[in-house]
């Protein structure tokens, strides 16, 4: 038992830096303040059980994904890093065109118009890259690696706290993010606004700095 609390509390202190959920809370207020309520709460529900699905494929499936389809760890973190950048600019510089949602509805019958349509925002981008990101799936991939070399079978005390950990890191996940209304409520549309193109320029900022990053590893990594 005193194994299975030391693995969970090791697991905890390496995966939550890297699974901010202060990245995703912006995110939300800079995409989703316009949603209502009760759509909000759906989102960030649906978005906590993406991020432990992310991070149970990561670990137990993310090794052989990456090397049946060619993936390599600094390749992860450059596609990761334009997905991030791709974000900020939306953000920092939002379409002054129609919303997409406005346009589909063109293209809808009566009763489906009747029925509210809002933009998704559950897997791209709170879960990912905001909370399991390419940072967060590289570690659980690397972790995994380790541990499969470490032992011949993983332990089931192993798999036990991997579970406890995940789903630990997506329940800390909602709760951050349900908080999030009450700061709406006190922003207001101007202050969300504000905060959208701030939180966009950072992002673009991080995204850069995970692509140089990923160059930097390709370049350091002798080809075979």
């Amino acid at each position: 038992m005193g194994n299975y609390f030391h693995h969970v509390l090791i697991g905890l202190l390496a995966l939550l830096p890297m699974a901010n959920p202060l990245t995703s809370i912006s995110l939300l207020l800079g995409l989703g303040g316009k949603l209502p309520t009760v759509e909000r709460n759906r989102q960030i529900l649906k978005a906590s059980l993406y991020v432990a699905l992310i991070m149970f494929v990561s670990f137990y499936g993310g090794s052989l994904v990456m090397q049946v389809f060619g993936i390599s760890v600094p390749g992860l973190r450059i596609a990761g890093g334009l997905i991030v950048t791709y974000i900020g600019f939306a953000m920092l510089f939002p379409a002054t065109t129609p919303d997409e949602t406005e346009v589909q509805k063109d293209f809808l019958s009566e009763k489906e118009k009747a029925t509210p349509h809002f933009r998704d925002l559950s897997f791209v981008p709170l879960a990912l890259p905001g909370a399991a990101g390419p940072g967060t799936i590289a570690l659980l991939i690397s972790s995994a690696s380790t541990l499969q070399s470490t032992y011949q079978t993983l332990p089931l005390v192993i798999h036990l706290a991997a579970a406890t950990v995940f789903i630990i890191t997506a329940l800390i996940f909602w709760i951050a993010l349900r908080c999030s209304g009450r700061i709406m409520k006190v922003l207001g549309e101007s202050g969300i606004d504000a905060i959208s193109r701030v939180v966009g320029f950072l992002l673009v900022c991080m995204g850069v700095q995970f692509v140089i990053n990923g160059g930097f590893e390709l370049a350091s990594t002798p080809m075979h």
